[in-house]
């Protein structure tokens, strides 16, 4: 069974029928799903989704589209949401945003990181056209000592090699079975496999032949197919494997 590891199941779109896209998704062999939170107002309906709801697991962040919200006040009740979470996450950097200053963007990321050095929490990266500054603060505020993901990785085979070097898995979405697809293919292929994890980012980012439409975790398959043929595997492999990482960083048992 695979591990969907970053999934918006708070989406309305997926939220409202959140049973039967488990229940579509276990019967596809995805079992275990990592919901991250990007705003503050959706971090309890994340957690009272995610309760008593087997394999459904929650992390909590600030996303940096929303960084200027970020304060202490902000901080606080993210490290109280932490304590039932597996992760802090979404965060990170997005250089391609508008209307929010890469100042603030690195305040709330920073502190949010420290933040998850003192819980012991990996974290769950978002990266665009930001590489080397985050590679360099997540250095700076000691992540490899918890590890984390870089999710949705759009960068090349080399910087991923720096970022795996800090103590971050890459994580594997829809983008590597786009037709057009260049860099996303050769990580697939060229990184070790005990640095690789899989994720649908639903309800975004649709995998092949499913574009256009809203993903879900039972799609993941989709993208597991591509990525074991471009290594060479059964895809019974790649699910083991990519399974074990998962555990093993989200402390999953």
């Amino acid at each position: 069974m695979f591990v969907d590891t970053h999934c918006h199941l708070d989406h309305p779109s997926l939220a409202t029928q959140i049973d039967a896209v488990l229940g579509v998704a276990r019967a596809a062999g995805v079992g275990r799903f990592i919901v991250p939170g990007v705003a503050p107002e959706s971090w309890e309906s994340s957690a009272q989704l995610a309760a008593g709801r087997a394999g459904m697991f929650v992390a909590f962040g600030l996303h940096p589209m929303l960084a200027a919200r970020y304060d202490e006040r902000l901080l606080e009740d993210l490290a109280r949401y932490a304590e039932g979470a597996v992760a802090i996450g979404e965060i990170g950097l997005d250089y391609a945003l508008s209307g929010v200053s890469r100042e603030l963007q690195v305040r709330a990321l920073r502190g949010q990181l420290r933040l998850a050095v003192r819980m012991g929490l990996p974290v769950l990266i978002h990266c665009r056209r930001a590489f080397e500054d985050s590679i360099r603060i997540l250095r700076e505020e000691r992540v490899r000592e918890v590890g984390g993901v870089m999710h949705a990785y759009s960068g090349s085979s080399e910087m991923a090699r720096i970022f795996i070097k800090e103590g971050l898995l890459i994580s594997l979405a829809g983008t590597v079975t786009y037709h057009n697809a260049v860099k996303a293919p050769q990580v697939a292929a060229e990184l070790p496999l005990e640095h690789l994890l899989l994720e649908t980012d639903a309800p975004d980012m649709s995998p092949e032949p499913y574009r256009g439409k809203v993903n879900e975790p039972a799609f993941l398959i989709e993208t597991a197919r591509v990525v074991a043929r471009l290594r060479g595997i059964a895809v019974d492999e790649l699910a083991r494997a990519t399974t074990a990482n998962a555990e093993r960083l989200f402390r999953l048992g």
